[in-house]
C-alpha cells in the first residue's frame, strides 16, 4: 500500500521574503484541533547563512492542505550558550490537556553546512575535559510545554548526554498510567543490544524528565531497511497503536513505513507491513539539501482521511494521505 501524495506539494517552501527560513522549511510535527477545526503545523525553518542556524517556526491550515504561515519570525529560537544553541528541529507535537507538548533534536553550537562539510562542525580549541556534548556537538532531545505558542516553556531534556538520541517521540495519551516514550539512541547497536544498527526502543515513566530504562521495540527487518526510528506520535485506534517509521535504506535513501503496537503493552509490535508506504521519487524529495528523503514528524486523521506531513529532501514541507481504515485493514493482514 502506498499513501498518496499530494499534488499541491510542497505544501510549504524556503521563502526567500524571510532570511530566517530562505534556505529550509521542513520535517513538520502536527496536531489537529478539532475544537479549532485547524491543523498546527511546526517546522524546522533555517536561512541560507554559513553557521546553519535552525529554528522552529508556526503554520496552521482550516482544511489540512493549506497552511498560513503565523509570524514574520520563527516561535521557538536557540538559546545560544546552552545544550540547545546550536540548533532546535524535527519536533513532534502532541496535546494533553490544555497544553501542547513538543520534543525537539537540538545541538549546542551551529553545525553549519553538513550537508556540504562531512558533517556537522564542533568547537575549536575546545579543552578535551569538555563534556561529549560539546566535543562533539552531540545531539540531544528537548521538551518543551506551551499553551498558546507565545509563552513556551522549556522545562529540560528528555535524553541521556552520552548518547545521541534525536527521534523521541511522546505517546499523545498514558498507558497504565505511565507516560510513553520511543527512543533512536545511535550508539546502542551490537550483541549487548540486540540490533546491529539504530533501531526504535521505547520507555514508560512517571515524569517525562526522569531517568528512563529503555527497551528494545523494532528493528530493521526488511531489505528496505538498515537504520529506522519512529517518525510521529502514535495515533491509539481499536487495532492497537498506530505508528509510522522511517528507514535509511541500503542506497541511503529515507522511506517510511508502518506498524500496530499492542494497545495495553505498546513495546510489543503486532503488525508491520513489509513494504514503504513513502518513497523519496518527486524533486521535492530527490532534490534539496538531502537527495532522496521522505522523513515523517506529523500525521493527523480527519474525517477518516490519514494525513502524513512529511520533509522532503531536508528542505520542504510535503503531504500525503489515504483512507485510514484502508491502512489498518492493510495492517491487520501483517501480523507478526
Amino acid at each position: 500500500m502506498k499513501l498518496e501524495k499530494y499534488k499541491g506539494n510542497p505544501i510549504l517552501s524556503p521563502s526567500p521574503e524571510r532570511e530566517w527560513e530562505s534556505l529550509v522549511c521542513t520535517n513538520p510535527g502536527a496536531w489537529y484541533d478539532e475544537k479549532n477545526g485547524e491543523v498546527i503545523l511546526l517546522y524546522r525553518a533555517a536561512g541560507d547563512d554559513a553557521e546553519h542556524n535552525v529554528n522552529i517556526a508556526l503554520a496552521v491550515s482550516r482544511d489540512g492542505y493549506e497552511f498560513e504561515r503565523l509570524s514574520d519570525k520563527p516561535i521557538f529560537e536557540k538559546v545560544p550558550g546552552t545544550w540547545d544553541g546550536g540548533s532546535i528541529e524535527d519536533p513532534r507535537l502532541i496535546k494533553m490537556d490544555d497544553w501542547y507538548f513538543i520534543t525537539y533534536a537540538a545541538v549546542p553550537t551551529p553545525p553549519g553546512r553538513y550537508w556540504i562539510n562531512g558533517g556537522r562542525e564542533t568547537l575549536k580549541d575546545l579543552t578535551p575535559n569538555a563534556p561529549k556534548i560539546l566535543r562533539e556537538n552531540a545531539t540531544r532531545t528537548g521538551l518543551a510545554i506551551t499553551r498558546d505558542f507565545k509563552t513556551i516553556y522549556r522545562p529540560g531534556y528528555l535524553t541521556d548526554a552520552m548518547v545521541d538520541d534525536r527521534d523521541v517521540i511522546i505517546f499523545p495519551e498514558k498507558v497504565h498510567g505511565k507516560f510513553v516514550t520511543l527512543h533512536r539512541p545511535m550508539e546502542w547497536v551490537g550483541d549487548e543490544y540486540g540490533t546491529a544498527n539504530p533501531a526504535i526502543w521505547i520507555a514508560f515513566s512517571d515524569d517525562l524528565l526522569e531517568h528512563k530504562e529503555l527497551k528494545l521495540l523494532a528493528t530493521a527487518q526488511y531489505d528496505w531497511e538498515v537504520k529506522i526510528g519512529g517518525s510521529a506520535p502514535p495515533i491509539r485506534t481499536d487495532r492497537g497503536w498506530f505508528m509510522l517509521y522511517h528507514a535509511v535504506g541500503p542506497d541511503n535513501k529515507y522511506r517510511v513505513g508502518a506498524m500496530l503496537l499492542d494497545t495495553d503493552d505498546p513495546s510489543r509490535v503486532t503488525h508491520r507491513l513489509p513494504e514503504p508506504i513513502l518513497t523519496p521519487e518527486y524533486d521535492y524529495e530527490t532534490k534539496g539539501i538531502y537527495k532522496g528523503i521522505c522523513f515523517p514528524c506529523g500525521n493527523v486523521v480527519i474525517d477518516g482521511k490519514l494525513f502524513v506531513y512529511y520533509g522532503g529532501a531536508d528542505q520542504y514541507v510535503c503531504l500525503a494521505t489515504c483512507c485510514f481504515e484502508e491502512i489498518l485493514q492493510e495492517l491487520e493482514r501483517n501480523p507478526l
